[in-house]
């Protein structure tokens, strides 16, 4: 099972840089860029903070690929 996730999609959304989000939830650019691209999997604080800056559920912008269905 892999975390995908829709940062990408909703800093555009939201006209925010990596730096600006890494800002608002204390943790560093790189930080970001590995969740994006699913190299870092976020701590469920870390995951509830970035959720709360785009005002969404964990389920909205989190999702685990490669479940058996």
């Amino acid at each position: 099972m892999t975390l995908q996730n829709r940062i990408r999609e909703l800093r555009a959304r939201f006209q925010l840089t990596q730096q600006q989000l890494a800002s608002k939830v204390g943790v560093t650019r790189q930080t970001i860029a590995a969740v994006e691209k699913g190299e870092y999997v976020p701590s469920l604080l870390l995951a509830m903070n970035i959720c709360r800056e785009f005002n969404m559920s964990v389920e909205e912008v989190f999702q685990l690929q490669g479940e058996s269905e």
